[in-house]
């Protein structure tokens, strides 16, 4: 079973992590966000902006931020955005205030976007995002667990599962590729990835601070 391990035992200062989780819809993608973020105390979710229209049972401000097409345009112009774009006829996009801000106070942010998402933010924020994206073991599957939901018609499934073949084909624009045959043993790995990713050298802005202490130590002796 996944535990959430201390990711720094000596209490470094460090910058945060944007943690991307890519997938096909219907490759357990949501299920495994929802674990993590269950599991890790230091993971927030972004939350987007979107244009489309609230659904029964969402919150503004939690689920997603609703602006209408005017004011998606005005924030877009205005370069509020990490990265935005369209999917399904509609637009989405990470507000870039309020992640700036994670990121400085050393909070993990976790992103549930698309390979175009995810290279306009690589391209933004460069060292500080780390890119997953997560594989049905096989298309065939892949339909199997779409249609299993009960809730999209025959074009919407259709349309799903030929957007999954171009979403693939973008598996090589990311840092880690895994194949969702066991829920359970995906999440672990996924969980494995941003602990160690956490303990980067270059993420430990505090570093700097226990080393001179020691070099200070040494030299007093």
């Amino acid at each position: 079973m996944a535990h959430n391990i201390q990711s720094d035992p000596h209490g470094f200062k460090r910058r945060g992590v944007l943690f991307v989780l890519s997938s096909p819809s219907g490759a357990g993608k949501s299920t495994i966000a929802r674990k993590l973020l269950a599991a890790e105390t230091d993971l927030a979710m972004s939350v987007s902006a979107t244009t489309r229209p609230i659904r029964p049972g969402e919150v503004e401000g939690k689920d997603y931020h609703f602006v209408d097409l005017d004011g998606f345009r005005t924030m877009t112009a205005n370069h509020e955005f990490l990265e935005w774009a369209h999917v399904f006829g509609h637009r989405y996009g990470t507000p870039r205030a309020p992640v700036e801000a994670m990121l400085k106070a050393g909070q993990d942010v976790l992103f549930d976007i698309d390979w175009q998402g995810a290279q306009q933010l690589h391209q933004i924020a460069g060292g500080d995002v780390v890119r997953v994206f997560i594989l049905p073991p096989s298309m065939v599957e892949l339909e199997k667990r779409l249609r299993g939901r009960n809730t999209d018609s025959e074009e919407v499934i259709n349309g799903r599962m030929a957007r999954a073949a171009g979403e693939i084909a973008h598996w090589d624009g990311y840092d880690y590729v895994l194949c969702n045959d066991d829920a359970d043993a995906c999440f672990e790995q996924v969980q494995t990835i941003l602990q160690a990713e956490r303990l980067k050298r270059s993420r430990q802005t505090g570093l700097i601070g226990f080393i001179r202490k020691l070099n200070r130590t040494l030299m007093d002796d």
